[in-house]
C-alpha cells in the first residue's frame, strides 16, 4: 500500500486569504496535487470560499471573514486533503504557433550557441515538446509550463530587461512560457506567438487554464503578421485538437 501523502502546510496570506502549500519546488508531482485539490476545494463548495487560485507548489484560497474563518477554513481544507480527489477529464490540448528567431526571438542564437547547437535545433527540441500549463500568473494570461526538454534549460538572465514583446516565447530555467501583453522578463526570448491567452474583449477572456495541454509549431514572419491582426480583433487563432 501506498504512503499517505503528508498534509500540506496552511499559511495565512493577510485577513481574507490562506495558501494550501504542498511543496516548496517546481515539481510536476506537487503542481498535479495542487490540481486536483483546486477540484476538491470546488467541488466541495465550502461556506466563504470565494475564489482559488493555483500555483506551482501551493493554493491560494480568497474567502469572505465574515462566512468562516482561518481556523475553521484551515481545518476544512485539511480534511479535504486527504480525501481523493475528483476524476480529472480529459485535458483539452492547443497547438500554439510561433516565429522563432530574428526580431520575433531575441535571444535564440545565444541560446544556441550556450548550449553547442544551431538554432535550428533549438526550435527543433522545443516544438518537439508536450507541455503542461502548471499556472497562470505575473501578467494576465502568463502562462507557465512544464515539460521542456531538459537540454535547454537555460538559467536566467543576469540583466533582465524592463520590456520584453506581447506574445513573447521564452525560457527561464526549467521552464518556457507564453507571455501575452509587453512586460520586464529575465527569461531568453526565442520567439513569439500571436496567440493572445488574455484578450479582455473577448470570449473566453482566459483562452489557457492550469492542467491544458501545449505544443508549439514554427510558422515565418509573414504568418505571424496575418494571424496577430487575426487575433487583435479576438479572433483564437491556437488550435484545439482533441484530447
Amino acid at each position: 500500500m501506498a504512503s499517505p501523502l503528508p498534509d500540506p502546510r496552511i499559511l495565512p496570506s493577510g485577513d481574507t486569504a490562506l495558501t494550501v502549500e504542498f511543496g516548496r519546488t517546481v515539481d510536476t508531482a506537487i503542481n498535479a496535487r495542487v490540481l486536483a485539490f483546486d477540484r476538491t476545494v470546488a467541488a466541495a463548495q465550502l461556506a466563504g470560499v470565494i475564489e482559488t487560485v493555483p500555483t506551482y507548489r501551493s493554493l491560494l484560497v480568497h474567502y469572505d471573514p465574515v462566512a468562516t474563518g482561518f481556523a475553521d477554513l484551515s481545518k476544512q481544507l485539511l480534511v479535504l486533503a486527504r480525501h481523493p480527489a475528483p476524476p480529472e477529464g480529459p485535458a483539452r490540448r492547443w497547438r500554439i504557433p510561433v516565429a522563432y528567431g530574428g526580431a520575433h526571438g531575441i535571444d535564440l542564437d545565444a541560446l544556441a550557441e550556450r548550449h553547442g547547437i544551431t538554432p535550428d535545433e533549438v526550435v527543433r527540441r522545443h516544438t518537439a515538446g508536450d507541455y503542461r500549463v502548471t499556472m497562470l500568473g505575473f501578467t494576465p494570461g502568463y502562462s507557465y509550463l512544464s515539460g521542456l526538454d531538459p537540454s535547454l534549460a537555460t538559467p536566467r538572465r543576469n540583466d533582465p530587461r524592463t520590456e520584453t514583446p506581447a506574445g513573447t516565447i521564452s525560457i527561464g530555467g526549467i521552464q518556457t512560457g507564453i507571455q501575452c501583453i509587453a512586460a520586464p522578463s529575465g527569461w531568453h526570448l526565442i520567439g513569439r506567438t500571436p496567440v493572445r491567452t488574455f484578450h479582455p474583449h473577448r470570449e473566453p477572456m482566459f483562452l489557457l487554464e492550469p492542467g491544458d495541454a501545449v505544443t508549439f509549431f514554427a510558422i515565418d514572419a509573414a504568418e505571424f503578421a496575418a494571424s496577430d491582426a487575426a487575433a487583435e480583433a479576438g479572433e483564437i487563432v491556437a488550435e484545439q485538437i482533441a484530447p
